[in-house]
């Protein structure tokens, strides 16, 4: 499926309307600056910006129009409606207070038809893994993984299978499914989830190993015993 961008460029959208989407109705920002800023966030909106088009686009929007945006674990697309246009656009960079964590600024990517762009994917953990079946315990270390892609190519998220992963086994970012058009950027060593085992497990293993061990040297003392 084709679409025409607002600027004329035809998009593929088979991918991006399948992709959960958030609607911002965004006011676009004439004057710049510090005090303008300051304006802005007076009046409970966040300033933001679009790069990646034809041209930067400033604009504000309330706080409220982005909370499904961004409080959620899910990657989500922006179409964010200026002036009668309509911009799709992921979330690049996002500037918070140190102290209060309020949201000062968000800087956006639009997407571009065949125009590479970069971007953090949630991983998924697919499968149950033989380790945990016995008592394992699963820890995901690395939530998102950073990519490279297009906007055709763009998925919502990364999968890696742990079904074979046994007692201390760790799955890494070579494991992860490939995506056609994708690239992964993490170190392909980086660990994505390991299958740890519990301090009650590991007792009880080393009490086992202690009792064979113990087995073992009472067997060879009998046997030389007997030799005598």
């Amino acid at each position: 499926m084709r679409a025409f961008s607002q600027k004329g460029t035809f998009i593929n959208l088979e991918t991006i309307l399948i992709m959960q989407t958030v609607a911002i109705t965004g006011t676009a920002r004439t004057v710049l600056g510090k005090k303008a800023v300051r304006a802005v966030r007076s009046e409970g909106h966040i300033p933001c910006n679009v790069y990646g088009g034809k041209e930067n686009v400033h604009f504000s929007a309330p706080v409220n129009d982005f909370k499904s945006l961004l409080y959620t674990p899910d990657f989500k697309i922006a179409e964010i409606s200026i002036n009668g246009n309509v911009h799709r656009a992921i979330v690049k960079e996002i500037q918070a207070h140190p102290v209060t964590d309020q949201i000062l600024h968000i800087d956006f990517v639009e997407l571009i038809a065949n125009k590479p762009l970069k971007a953090e994917i949630p991983l998924r953990l697919v499968g149950q893994s033989i380790g945990a079946k016995t008592g394992g315990a699963v820890m995901q270390k690395m939530r998102r993984a950073k990519v490279k892609t297009t906007p055709e190519c763009l998925v919502d998220v990364l999968e890696i299978d742990i079904t074979e992963l046994e007692l201390g086994d760790s799955g890494r970012v070579r494991d992860i499914k490939p995506v056609e058009g994708l690239e992964v950027l993490n170190s392909p060593s980086s660990p994505v989830v390991s299958i740890e085992i519990p301090r009650a497990l590991r007792s009880a293993q080393a009490d086992e190993e202690k009792a064979a061990a113990a087995e073992g040297e009472a067997t060879e003392a009998a046997e030389g015993e007997a030799t005598e």
